[in-house]
């Protein structure tokens, strides 16, 4: 063999193994966050923290709720630790994507549109958008053209306002940072109405002393689940598993009882 053809044997040859080598190394890299969560021993969740019953602040400042009880649970079957990290739902998804948040608890609808971005867990709640309105007020709503011209609250880039844009576009939409500011001007009149999960619904009208009501049936049925990058095949399939088993032995009742007085979570 000439020194030429050695020249190119050597360089075809460590060409080769440095595409090898990349492609082990991205192979890897797809699936190794379930790994590196659990080499750290934690996993960080995103959640607002003012969205009860979901999950919220008691009396004490501490983190509670159905789904910090439900990813704390999650993280054990993980085998590792549940931290929180309070995020305003506007930035919640970015943080997400920037690495911030390894996953998403936080009644994050599943829509074909949010799944083109994100990978979700199997749900695990089933609920329903809801109109709420004051207390007396309820007839008005029976049906969503009732909400053309109407001041109807949502907060900021959640499902309820693109619901609310793809189906009700005549409606005079008022967006919000947070559910208290809008749920104070509904109370106070300056909204007519506002949109939300139904299986939050009750728990604002205890809290508001029955100002507000419930107007008619949800419109339109949704699920949530566990929102994660995509790429990471290994964690997406732990999770679920996780969520299977706690719906097997009877957790995921036992939680959605306790938070709901029923059964929300088929």
């Amino acid at each position: 063999m000439t020194i030429s053809a050695l020249r190119r044997t050597f360089i075809l040859g460590g060409l080769s193994l440095l595409l090898g080598a990349s492609f082990i190394g991205n192979s890897q890299a797809a699936d190794d966050l379930l790994q590196t969560i659990q080499k750290k021993g934690s996993i960080q969740i995103g959640l607002e923290g003012t969205y009860p019953p979901f999950n919220f602040q008691d009396e004490s400042g501490k983190l509670t709720g159905f789904e910090v009880e439900f990813a704390e649970a999650v993280a054990k079957e993980l085998g590792v630790k549940a931290e929180f990290q309070p995020t305003k739902w506007d930035g919640i998804l970015a943080a997400l994507e920037s690495k911030r948040l390894d996953i998403v608890v936080n009644q994050v609808t599943i829509s074909e549109e949010r799944k083109k971005k994100y990978d979700f867990s199997s749900p695990y709640t089933v609920s329903g958008i809801q109109v709420l309105t004051r207390k007396g007020q309820e007839d008005k709503f029976s049906k969503p053209t009732d909400l053309n011209g109407k001041k109807v609250g949502v907060v900021l880039g959640t499902n309820y306002e693109q619901w609310l844009k793809d189906n009700v576009p005549e409606a005079d939409i008022r967006t919000y940072d947070d559910d208290a500011s809008r749920n104070q001007d509904v109370r106070v009149g300056r909204l007519d109405a506002i949109l939300g999960d139904r299986l939050a619904a009750f728990e604002l009208i205890e809290k508001t002393g029955d100002t507000l009501a419930v107007a008619g049936k949800p419109f339109a049925p949704q699920e949530a689940g566990i929102a994660l990058r995509k790429g990471n095949p290994q964690l997406l399939a732990a999770i679920d598993k996780a969520i299977a088993k706690l719906r097997a032995d009877g957790t995921l009742e036992k939680l959605s009882v306790k938070w709901f007085k029923a059964d929300v979570t088929k």
